[in-house]
């Protein structure tokens, strides 16, 4: 979500876009200072920019940050009334009682490293390759899901996610994706420049120092190792382009097929090992990491494996241990990698623990008190509007066929809405909290939660599961279920103001749904049916037009460059650009209805602010440079950049041919 830097003491500092650098020590009112046409990011934002310092626990600070910490200050109230209230529901309980011994930092530092201590005994107990393969099948978790939240990260040696089959809607089948990592990706062991050699170092350094806390011996020479081996298991991962491409990922394999294309693993006794011995076919994403990963298990020594498993154990959970354990993984993880000078307050940290393991209870706490129906029944029309003028266009494109365009409306005539909250509640009855336990209710809260994930391979697809927790900050298009989550924490100033004009909360919010709904449509979802099946249901000469819009939008953004050294990958951002930018329109074309023949050119601005608004956004150089590389969003000035390929927008900010974001009719990109 960001933009092109300049430095202003130790902080950087968003100031303009690429094409036309416009210095943050420059930017007074923006609007005096710089022209909607030239830098509209900046000149919506310019002022706050030039005014607003990162905190120093931040990487980043925006819109989305502010109302997460008024969303944390509403929670912290609600959980600190829980012991006193004699009707507070048991799970409510059990969210005070996880925060709370969170919160007790007198009782986790006394027990310092000791919990850990059964864990590692059980990796030290290992004696053989075959105790070593049932000890990384029962180390896997239901970490990852690379399709709604794009998340490919896991410390285990694979990831796992349940979903329905791509080519099986009926039925959810379990996903294997690539892991292993301590690091974000594979760039961070492969790239060939100073800055990740330098990152590698202290990488090794802190994989020495958390194995050295733990009590363990020459620990030097065990990072060394153990650095070795990540280093082999990145050589055989997917880059984060490919780990996009779903075509790529639909392998179905059986156990048979494990045996014969991942040799190295005794498969069988490894799914047993993780409580999938009864699943006889999988979706294999990542096929080259899974060959990889096995054929390291038979080739390294068992040594360096229980080292593997030994460190990432300690360093999953460092956040939940004593303050030594706490501080060495925030020196790597928020210093050097992220640039981020302080540790976040422990409260929060606390909360966020809390919502990872308590998502559904904390946000329905939430929602009860802070989500009103009136709220809802208001952002339920703006999308019932929005989906309405989605329809439309693809009425109007002239390109399309009829049959794809028949398939098009299906999807949306079958697209499930889900505003604020889920439509029913998940139970947590099964999972144990236990006042005084930090260490054991994280591990057991994962443990729960990959419990509830493998039960949905003996149930019915649910089509109305949600993805997000209600109180999360963000929204999302699911394309296998056909569905979209539109949180109640996202549904907060600037994103939706309930006081604020239609042309507001259209631009802002409104853009929001409209992306969401878009996805639908986007490089990917435009591979899945109404039913959520990967099936090609366009005519050639439609795909091929599509294909040939989206290259353009590649190109549009490949353009930008934050970094002299760095510029965003067009290809890599290409569903969220399309879904910015058909969200855009959509949403445009709904205010416009809404107001009825009302809208005049100052109501048109307040639309496209309202974007720019949602947008605004800072960030630190280390965390920059790692969204560029690893998360398919662009950054925010970027973003804000869209409106320059709709015709209204030019309309409505006077610009001409010459200025900084100025495009030719002919090279405006349209897509849906």
């Amino acid at each position: 979500m960001n933009i092109r830097w300049t430095p202003i003491k130790t902080a950087i500092v968003l100031a303009a876009l690429a094409i036309n650098p416009v210095h943050a020590q420059e930017t007074k009112p923006a609007a005096m200072t710089v022209l909607p046409g030239d830098d509209f990011y900046n000149y919506v934002n310019g002022e706050w920019l030039a005014k607003t310092e990162i905190p120093a626990d931040r990487a980043a600070w925006g819109a989305t940050s502010v109302m997460s910490d008024e969303t944390n200050a509403r929670i912290l109230k609600l959980i600190e009334a829980v012991p006193a209230d004699p009707k507070a529901s048991a799970e409510s309980r059990k969210v005070a009682a996880f925060y709370n011994s969170y919160m007790d930092e007198a009782a986790i530092e006394a027990k310092g490293g000791a919990p850990l201590k059964p864990m590692l005994a059980k990796i030290d107990a290992i004696k053989d390759k075959a105790a070593l393969q049932r000890a990384l099948g029962a180390s896997l978790r239901a970490d990852v899901d690379p399709l709604n939240a794009t998340n490919f990260f896991t410390e285990n040696l694979f990831g796992v996610w349940i979903a329905q089959g791509l080519n099986d809607p009926a039925h959810n089948v379990p996903y294997i994706l690539q892991g292993g990592l301590g690091m974000p990706d594979r760039a961070y062991y492969l790239t060939d420049n100073a800055r990740m050699a330098d990152l590698r170092a202290k990488y090794q350094q802190h994989i020495a120092a958390m194995l050295a806390l733990a009590g363990y011996a020459d620990s030097e020479a065990r990072a060394a190792k153990v650095m070795a081996l990540e280093m082999a298991i990145a050589k055989s991962h997917a880059s984060r382009e490919d780990s996009a491409d779903i075509q790529k990922a639909n392998n179905q394999w059986t156990l048979k097929d494990f045996s014969a294309n991942a040799p190295g693993i005794d498969w069988p006794a490894f799914f047993k090992a993780a409580k999938l011995g009864d699943q006889g076919k999988f979706i294999v994403w990542h096929p080259s990491a899974v060959k990889g990963a096995a054929a390291l298990v038979a080739s390294t020594d068992l040594a360096t494996w229980k080292d593997f498993l030994a460190f990432h154990q300690i360093n999953h959970f460092a956040p939940n241990l004593s303050k030594a354990f706490v501080e060495q993984r925030f020196a790597f993880y928020g210093k050097a990698l992220s640039g981020t000078p302080e540790q976040t307050l422990r409260w929060k940290r606390a909360l966020a623990a809390t919502s990872g393991a308590l998502g559904e209870p904390v946000g329905h706490m939430y929602v009860d008190r802070y989500f009103p129906a009136e709220h809802k029944a208001r952002v339920r029309q703006m999308a019932t509007n929005i989906i309405a003028a989605f329809s439309k266009r693809i009425d109007k494109l002239d390109w399309m066929a009829p049959a794809t365009r028949a398939q098009a409306h299906a999807k949306l005539d079958t697209l499930y809405v889900g505003i604020g909250f889920p439509d029913k509640w998940q139970s947590y009855a099964g999972l144990d909290v236990k006042q005084g336990d930090a260490f054991g209710n994280a591990v057991r809260a994962e443990e729960f939660r990959t419990a509830q994930q493998f039960g949905k391979l003996h149930k019915k697809v649910d089509r109305t599961e949600w993805a997000m927790s209600p109180h999360t900050i963000n929204a999302v298009n699911m394309p296998m279920q056909n569905a979209i989550n539109i949180p109640a924490g996202y549904l907060q100033a600037p994103y939706f103001d309930p006081k604020a004009s239609d042309a507001q909360n259209y631009g802002a919010i409104g853009t929001t749904i409209g992306h969401e709904v878009s996805h639908s449509f986007d490089d990917q979802g435009a591979q899945f049916d109404a039913q959520g099946r990967l099936r090609d249901w366009w005519t050639k000469e439609d795909l091929a037009h599509f294909k040939a819009a989206s290259a353009k939008l590649v190109a549009q953004y490949s353009a930008y460059k934050p970094f002299p050294d760095l510029a965003v990958n067009g290809q890599l951002t290409l569903s969220e650009n399309l879904a910015d930018l058909a969200g855009m329109g959509a949403s445009y074309d709904a205010y416009r209805a809404a107001m009825d023949g009302k809208a005049t050119v100052a109501s048109d601005r307040e639309f496209f602010i309202g974007n720019a608004l949602k947008n605004r956004n800072k960030m630190r150089e280390p965390a920059m440079r790692q969204r560029i590389l690893s998360d398919g969003h662009s950054p925010s000035a970027y973003r804000a950049a869209t409106a320059r390929n709709l015709d209204a927008w030019y309309e409505a900010f006077d610009v001409k041919p010459g200025q900084g974001l100025y495009l030719a009719p002919a090279d405006r990109v349209r897509v849906w």
